[in-house]
């Protein structure tokens, strides 16, 4: 897997963020059985980069704690055949990874929400890579059932991570 990782805001919280992201969304692809080498890429922001982001791609007129941005049209979680038709959208000609997507996670809403809930700083931004990695692979949580779903899909993650609350 590759992860290309910018950091143009210059939080620091104590974490390992390439490490830390590499083995989460390893784990996420893992768990999810995707058959291929993957590309993801991962910017590490601010609350106000992210809210011109939110605002300008979502509508929504405020700071979030993460995006994604997926490559990928799935008929279902998981299911890469779209991508298998669409090879030269979705395929790196160089190394045959197949690319995924974007992250953007904001430092700042890591920081407040591990403080809000009670939890390590490294856990809050592993929390948000797997969600994110799970957005990348078609999932959301627009209904109570996949909500759910996503839930236990990111804390199998993590616990197999070794990172918990």
């Amino acid at each position: 897997m590759t992860l290309n990782v910018e950091k143009e805001y210059d939080l620091e919280l104590g974490i390992d963020y390439e490490e830390t992201a590499e083995l989460v969304a390893e784990l996420v692809l893992t768990e999810e059985n995707c058959l291929y080498e993957a590309e993801v890429s991962l910017l590490l922001t601010s609350d106000e980069e992210i809210h011109k982001l939110n605002l300008a791609y979502r509508g929504i007129d405020r700071p979030t704690d993460v995006l994604s941005f997926p490559q990928i049209s799935y008929e279902a979680p998981g299911d890469f055949t779209w991508a298998e038709d669409h090879e030269t959208e979705c395929f790196n000609p160089d190394t045959g990874e197949m690319f995924l997507g974007d992250i953007i996670i904001s430092l700042d809403k890591v920081r407040e929400q591990a403080a809000r809930y009670g939890h390590g700083q490294k856990r809050e931004f592993a929390f948000l890579v797997a969600h994110s990695m799970l957005h990348l692979l078609g999932y959301d949580h627009m209904t109570e059932e996949d909500a759910a779903d996503m839930e236990a899909r990111q804390s199998a993650v993590l616990q197999r991570a070794g990172i918990e609350r």
